[in-house]
């Protein structure tokens, strides 16, 4: 559920009363009323039938959002009975065959298979453990679904269910060996019996006999496949049934994890919460193995032999002592069969993520074949890339074709592979994005979603999976997120614009085709009395002459107050400075007030924020606070020399990587911002978890001069104009003790000029309305107090 509250319109200080009568409605009024809250629809899928559209949506206002449908036909919304949504999501959730003839889902721990012509339903299961996973494998005759940690298969022309695998947890056992055992004293007896006696000697025989036809007549066993105490992982089957594939994961044994106390509870007594580690703790290994089901054997893919696996990252220059290369670490993602089985794929990952390998799969001996390497000494990501943890968009386009993503040429782009002779052909190309990406039913097309219009904006096209020029499907102007039926006859689509909340629309999937709106949001009067603003997304040019984009809010020339406020957007690697509406409502709101009140308003997007390619997103790497806080200065340079800003009078604020630039913008240019409001920061980055942090800085005891140039603790000293800090005391993200290890410094260095305020009950993201009306009505009167002239 998509939510946003109107703006503040009244704040309340301790001095005076701020207000613009345009909107009589207090902060807090609205903040606590739900019935000034609008929702827009979400989490959108497809029903079987390929003319029903699902979403979740809460027109009516109420505790949380229900399950609503449309048709291709009947456009108006209509809400699900409750006691069909459980059954309606679980076929979502469900998996095709080839031809989209047949649906097996997991509903209730238990497997289905629908006929999709006839609607006749067949229950697979029915037990009290709790199947899942369910895919079509041996050329489409059996569901193969998962029980607990094995693999069984449900034959559907005999009905028979057959156990495939057999995990079993520890070591395998030593096996007895009979000659062995006793003692000299009993092996002599034993043999002097034989010897002596044929009542013995005929004994023996007949008990050989015996188990010589059992053993001639008995079924074949399972083989046990031991998992050592690991961890089982990416267990599947390949399409005709003969290969099972799987990883093992070993958690590392001197890990050490943080607590975060949580201090308001039901109890009365404080609770500690196990949260994350911190980046450069030890990380688990992986290994991953084929089991030959008709030949009955276990091998490992072999990794060791993988182009540049060894090689050592360039940052390891600036260290007189330097280490040894040796086989790095990887993930082996997938495999990922062709239609039939013929070939199988994988998505390898170093766990330093500057390496990636898609590789061909050889099953008769573990071995791969590199078909197409990445290599990034930043760390590898982008659109449809992903990750180390999977992520990627990939997959088949016939028996012998793979296609994949790729930033080889500074943006992602998609490209073929032929896994037979090794050729790559590159499907889309230009200075922009491809951010989604999928193959069409009948694969013939590429449906994807690119802001080849402009960076601030998504629209879906189609292409020929042969390339050649893409035809542009949605036509309104903003963001348009798509899914596409399974027979790929329609979409629908969630659109929004700068200052307009998403809705729901569909449309036949063809150029040129008229979309329907579906939903009309549930907006407040008040909500629609206001003249929300439209953001002008322009272009200023950084000091090293590249083109920065942001929004830019101009106040009336005659409420004009000759202040500035700069907005810093969290994650790092998020695009605000875009052309729908924004996932920061709170801001954006806050922004339209800031603006009625006479400020003008930056909101760029800085170096390391997504959606400009690979130069952009990894312009951060090695140095947080370097060229990403140069983007916020030369801002600040453009507001006081092109639109007539006080540069003395310019403010900062921001939360999450938004709160940690604010830091490093008061400590390091203090003399270019009078004032900021840090929230939920973070402080040093050696405190930060291991998945983001080691990408961007390596890790702490390998990269040392990344991390003290990086983290505002070590800057603290530099603090001239006046800082707020806002932080939630439970915050599993960025943890408190960040902000009063901070804290600490700042009042070791003997500073003034700074305040921290705290949310007892919040974590990373605030979710009581008291907690954001306080921290907005703190943050309007930092920038009231010090960049207003008196």
């Amino acid at each position: 559920m998509r939510k946003w509250v109107i703006p503040a319109i009244i704040f309340l200080s301790a001095n005076r009363i701020s207000a613009q009568q345009a909107v009589p409605l207090t902060v807090e009024k609205i903040m606590r009323d739900p019935k000034w809250i609008g929702t827009s629809p979400d989490n959108v899928f497809w029903g079987t039938d390929n003319q029903t559209v699902y979403f979740s949506w809460n027109p009516g206002k109420q505790l949380s959002d229900s399950l609503y449908y449309a048709g291709v036909k009947n456009n108006t919304p209509r809400i699900t009975a409750a006691g069909e949504r459980s059954l309606i999501n679980a076929k979502a959730g469900g998996t095709w065959n080839t031809d989209k003839s047949l649906l097996a889902y997991s509903y209730e721990g238990d497997i289905y298979l629908l006929e999709i012509k006839s609607g006749k339903t067949t229950r697979i299961t029915n037990t009290k453990a709790v199947e899942f996973n369910p895919v079509f494998s041996f050329g489409g005759k059996q569901v193969v679904f998962q029980q607990n940690r094995d693999l069984y298969g449900w034959d559907k022309a005999s009905g028979l269910i057959s156990q495939l695998t057999s995990f079993e947890a520890g070591s395998k056992p030593a096996e007895k060996d009979d000659s062995k055992t006793g003692n000299a004293e009993e092996k002599f007896l034993k043999a002097q019996q034989l010897e002596l006696l044929q009542v013995i000697r005929d004994k023996k025989a007949k008990k050989d006999a015996a188990e010589a036809f059992d053993k001639a007549y008995e079924l074949k066993p399972l083989r046990s496949l031991y998992l050592q105490n690991k961890r089982l992982r990416e267990l599947q089957i390949s399409p005709n049934g003969r290969f099972v594939t799987y990883s093992l994961f070993t958690a590392p044994t001197d890990a050490r994890n943080t607590i975060v106390p949580e201090f308001v509870t039901a109890t009365g007594f404080t609770t500690d919460i196990a949260a994350r580690d911190k980046v450069g703790a030890p990380q688990g290994s992986f290994e991953s193995f084929i089991y030959d089901r008709e030949r009955d054997t276990v091998l490992p893919i072999k990794t060791t032999d993988l182009t540049g696996i060894k090689d050592l990252p360039d940052y390891v220059k600036d260290y007189t002592k330097k280490d040894t290369p040796k086989v790095r670490e990887v993930i082996v993602n997938g495999p990922y069969w062709s239609e039939q089985g013929t070939h199988a794929i994988a998505d390898i990952r170093s766990q330093d993520n500057k390496d990636r390998w898609i590789v061909l799969l050889n099953t008769e001996n573990g071995t791969v074949k590199t078909l197409n390497r990445q290599r990034d000494e930043a760390w590898i990501g982008g659109p449809g890339i992903g990750w180390s943890m999977g992520g990627s968009n990939i997959g088949w386009i016939d028996e012998n074709t793979c296609w994949f993503q790729s930033e080889a040429t500074g943006y992602s782009h998609l490209y073929t592979a032929n896994v037979n002779d090794g050729s790559i052909k590159p499907i889309t190309s230009g200075n922009y994005e491809v951010q989604e990406a999928q193959l069409s039913p009948d694969k013939k097309y590429f449906y994807i979603t690119t802001n080849e219009v402009h960076p601030g904006e998504k629209q879906f096209y189609r292409i020929a999976v042969s390339g050649g020029k893409a035809e542009r499907i949605t036509t309104l102007p903003g963001a348009n997120e798509v899914t596409v039926s399974p027979d790929g006859k329609w979409i629908a689509f969630r659109y929004s614009y700068s200052n307009k909340p998403w809705e729901l629309y569909v449309q036949p999937n063809t150029p040129g085709a008229k979309a329907v709106q579906v939903t009309n949001l549930a907006q407040s009067d008040e909500f629609k009395s206001y003249n929300w603003r439209d953001p002008q997304v322009i272009t200023f040019t950084a000091r090293d002459n590249q083109p920065v984009y942001a929004r830019l809010y101009t106040p009336d020339p005659a409420k004009n107050n000759g202040a500035a406020v700069i907005f810093v957007h969290g994650a790092g690697y998020l695009q605000n400075a875009h052309k729908w509406w924004s996932s920061y409502f709170r801001e954006y709101m806050f922004h339209n007030l800031l603006t009625d009140k006479g400020y003008t308003v930056l909101d760029m997007d800085y170096r390391g924020s997504a959606g400009y390619g690979r130069n952009w997103r990894t312009g951060i790497y090695r140095y947080m606070g370097g060229k990403d806080l140069d983007d916020e200065v030369d801002g600040a340079k453009y507001l006081a020399e092109k639109l007539q800003v006080d540069a003395r009078r310019i403010g900062i604020y921001g939360g999450s990587y938004g709160g940690f630039m604010t830091l490093m913008a008061l400590f390091t240019q203090p003399d270019v911002f009078a004032s900021g409001a840090a929230l939920r920061s973070v402080t040093d980055w050696a405190h930060y978890n291991h998945g983001y942090t080691s990408n961007i800085l390596n890790e702490p005891f390998t990269d040392s001069i990344a991390y003290r140039r990086s983290s505002p603790i070590y800057f603290a000293d530099g603090l001239k104009g006046k800082l707020l800090m806002c932080h939630g005391m439970v915050d599993t993200n960025v943890h408190f003790q960040d902000i009063v290890r901070l804290s600490q410094r700042l009042i070791e260095l003997g500073k003034n000029n700074w305040e921290l305020a705290v949310y007892p009950v919040e974590d990373h993201g605030f979710t009581t309305p008291s907690s954001w009306t306080d921290e907005y009505k703190r943050i309007l009167l930092l920038f009231e107090s010090t960049l207003l002239k008196r």
